[in-house]
């Protein structure tokens, strides 16, 4: 397979580097009808101008998505942390109703996420995201104010609406900005953020929990607390973040041209393409589409299980209630750590099927694990280390997941209605979670940790059998065409229509 001249130096450099000014469009046909370019096979040919670009957006978008998603998982988990402080029992609540409260938030969220994502699409996520985040940022506040279940209830509903797209709409707009090889790494950073929030959460409950001789229960200074953070940091990412990379402030001409170039041969067929509902539809054309939607499936019962759960699992250890928060730090810290190893493994092997595999894996080790310790006092420390194990299987497949069946997509409007679909799937199934967890089966809630657990096997076997299934399509597509193709050495102008169009290759 030919490819462009390597990075160059001297005169070559310049003609590179002033190339970068023209036209996008211009530059890309320029590209893509160089001599040596096979079938339209393209690359940037300037690597370290491409190298400085992702490092400005790295510096610039990275940091401020983090934390912004780190407070979108703090406003959504921190109903548990609220729980072990005696919420229940201040708002009187009746047997089953604190299961209702975390089941009712998953059905606006899965709703809602493909209108308010399409939203996204057509006014910019950059503007969209910071005003969900501003919304969630006062349900969040309100809830402070709750006097009964009702008003819990109906909070939460809207909660749900208003985290819908948070999580698809950052995804697709990070697509936008880098290639498919760099994208899972930059996902990982920004979604260490949920497992960041996770152990953050339980830090601020122990410290807010702390707090003696109050007017009012301590768990109103967590939503308190938490929701004013969030509506403050939302007005200022509202003009802080870029509407694109053509429109960025922060990049010069020169700049704006690489990066439209970087997208066009490598992450979307047309940049900046209107939205089409009935040709957006046309993902669902496609089996693969639905052993996509099944893997979420799979990884969302764990992962809701141990975002929601986690406190109530590591109470069984035998901890206070100040304590028992406080432990749940370190597993979901080790849990964005193991996101990172694997995500940046991912990248470096261009490769998201058998890291996914081995994600789901650790998660049905660490279940079945502590579903088979049955004298927590003297296995303490071993039942402690299955709760790790926990976050390193349920921290990484979310990330690799959608970043697989988005580098397989070129159409920017089937992937942004596929993420907007599929990411809530996965989080629809805290109604599941939420309900294998019953009261009457604490503290071991063993029927959970064994249906937790299945789920984490049939996910690595349906992620296994979609990586080798791809693997093989690939091999005959290669016989079937004479040619030997690396599915990343295919510009996306090629895989707009999908695995139907000739040259496409599976990005395994």
């Amino acid at each position: 397979m030919a490819s462009l001249t390597p990075e160059p130096s001297g005169s070559d450099s310049k003609s590179a580097r002033a190339s970068v000014s023209e036209d996008p469009a211009k530059l890309l046909h320029r590209y893509s009808s160089a001599p040596g370019v096979v079938d339209d096979v393209v690359a940037v040919i300037d690597h370290q101008a491409e190298r400085r670009l992702c490092r400005r957006f790295d510096l610039r978008l990275l940091p401020v998505l983090a934390l912004m998603y780190l407070f979108n998982a703090l406003d959504k988990g921190n109903l548990s942390n609220a729980e072990t402080a005696g919420m229940s029992d201040d708002l009187h609540f009746q047997p089953g109703q604190y299961n209702l409260l975390l089941s009712i938030f998953f059905i606006p969220y899965v709703l809602f996420a493909p209108p308010f994502a399409m939203l996204g699409k057509r006014f910019s996520p950059a503007r969209v995201l910071p005003i969900l985040m501003f919304s969630f940022g006062c349900f969040t506040l309100l809830s402070s104010a709750t006097t009964n279940f009702s008003g819990m209830f109906a909070l939460r509903w809207f909660l749900g609406m208003s985290e819908a797209a948070f999580f698809p709409l950052v995804i697709y707009y990070l697509t936008t900005f880098y290639r498919r090889g760099e994208l899972a790494r930059r996902l990982a950073i920004f979604y260490a953020a949920s497992n960041i929030a996770n152990a953050f959460s339980g830090l601020i409950a122990f410290g807010v929990f702390q707090i003696q001789h109050s007017s009012i229960p301590n768990w109103r200074y967590l939503f308190i607390l938490e929701g004013s953070i969030t509506v403050l940091f939302s007005t200022f990412a509202y003009w802080y973040l870029p509407r694109s990379a053509s429109s960025a402030s922060f990049l010069d001409a020169d700049e704006k041209a690489l990066a439209h170039h970087r997208i066009q041969v490598d992450s979307s067929a047309v940049v900046n393409e209107p939205f089409d509902l009935r040709s957006a539809c046309r993902i669902f054309h496609h089996p693969t589409t639905y052993l996509f939607l099944a893997i979420e499936i799979c990884l969302g019962v764990p992962l809701q299980g141990v975002s929601l759960f986690m406190p109530q699992i590591i109470q069984r250890l035998g901890f206070p209630t100040v304590k028992t928060n406080l432990y749940t730090v370190a597993p979901n810290v080790t849990g964005a750590i193991m996101l990172l190893l694997l995500a940046f493994a991912s990248d470096a092997a261009r490769l998201r099927a058998p890291f996914i595999v081995l994600a789901f894996l650790l998660t049905f080790a660490g279940f079945m694990l502590y579903a088979s310790i049955t004298d927590v006092a003297r296995q303490i420390h071993l039942a402690y280390f299955a709760t790790f194990m926990m976050t390193w299987g349920t921290a990484a497949p979310s990330v690799l997941l959608s970043t697989w069946y988005n580098n397989n997509i070129a159409h920017e409007g089937r992937r942004v209605l596929l993420t907007s679909i599929g990411v809530p799937l996965a989080n629809l199934m805290g109604l599941v979670a939420s309900n294998v967890f019953r009261e009457q089966d604490a503290p071991k809630y063993m029927p959970a940790l064994v249906t937790v657990a299945a789920f984490g096997a049939v996910g690595a076997v349906l992620a296994a059998g979609l990586g080798g299934y791809m693997f093989w399509d690939n091999r005959a597509r290669d016989r079937r065409e004479g040619v030997q193709i690396r599915a990343v050495d295919v510009p996306t102008e090629r895989l707009r229509d999908g695995p139907g169009g000739v040259g496409f290759r599976w990005f395994l």
